[in-house]
């Protein structure tokens, strides 16, 4: 098949912006960057995280939404984020509110928007993954939450830069033409992503190694743990073109399951869990 000009033309500028490290990264919300660092400071309490949610009048009614739902409360109704983050712990509530911040508000796609909801519902659906598996692996559930949800961020800004390339040079895009493109530049336009926003080391090396687990040194496990969640959120479930849906077979039979020393019997009871995970996603999603 003959070269796309356009596709070759985008990724030459897009190759250079990399370079000059002039990609746009979108601003992380600040309420959460707070959340992240709450949730990550042992001496933090739940006031603190109750009123970093109030003060975004939009963020509070989503998580309050979220932790009503079947799946939090079943039969109880929750009636303050105080009671809430009590119920439910600091954790989950902060992984809510990262969940509703990093959302495709933060992106200007003109076209593109529900790809790039897709693509984010993605991640949100591997870091719901990722706890799983970690918890298998008896590893920190947090760290794979959050790792799970930012693996695969440069995707959505590679498609934000692409987009304003075209725009600037007065072309159009199709989806046939941009998706190949964040294949070739998202892992590493996202590893620009997360070091400018100041996420930890071991988040950047998962970023940076995911594609290459057996490099990442002492981010190795997460990184694997990562990898093999992305696997399961392929498996029977595609939520964007770019990611094939995988046969059980096929999740078995990679390489990092064996890596992990995730046996066929591991993977069964992880699959076992989907249908609940499913449902976090929905509720997570909306």
């Amino acid at each position: 098949m003959a070269p796309n000009p356009l596709t070759e033309t985008l990724s030459q500028q897009l190759t250079l912006k990399i370079k000059q490290k002039e990609i746009e990264v979108p601003m992380l919300p600040e309420v959460a960057n707070k959340v992240m660092r709450l949730t990550q400071d042992s001496s933090s309490v739940m006031a603190d995280l109750a009123n970093l949610i109030q003060s975004d009048q939009v963020l509070a009614g989503h998580v309050m939404r979220i932790a009503n739902s079947a799946l939090y409360a079943p039969n109880t109704k929750l009636v303050s984020l105080q009671q809430a983050i009590s119920r439910l712990g600091m954790s989950i509530i902060g992984e809510i509110a990262l969940a509703a911040s990093i959302n495709s508000k933060m992106f200007n796609v003109p076209g593109f928007n529900k790809l790039i909801q897709n693509q984010l519902r993605f991640s949100l659906y591997s870091g719901l993954w990722a706890k799983e598996v970690a918890r298998v692996c008896k590893r920190n559930v947090e760290a794979a939450f959050l790792s799970g949800l930012l693996q695969d961020i440069g995707r959505p800004v590679c498609l934000q830069a692409a987009s304003e390339i075209a725009n600037n040079l007065g072309l159009a895009l199709t989806e046939a033409e941009i998706l190949p493109l964040g294949n070739i530049f998202g892992r590493i336009i996202g590893v620009q992503v997360v070091h400018r926003w100041e996420m930890p080391s071991v988040l950047c090396d998962v970023v940076t190694w995911f594609d290459q687990y057996e490099k990442a040194g002492n981010s190795k496990e997460l990184t694997m743990i990562v990898v093999a969640a992305s696997k399961f959120a392929q498996y029977g479930f595609q939520v964007s073109p770019e990611y094939p849906i995988l046969t059980k077979q096929e999740l078995m039979a990679h390489p990092v399951m064996g890596d992990l020393n995730l046996y066929p019997d591991d993977i069964e009871n992880l699959l076992e869990k989907q249908t609940n995970i499913e449902g976090t996603l929905e509720s997570m999603s909306q």
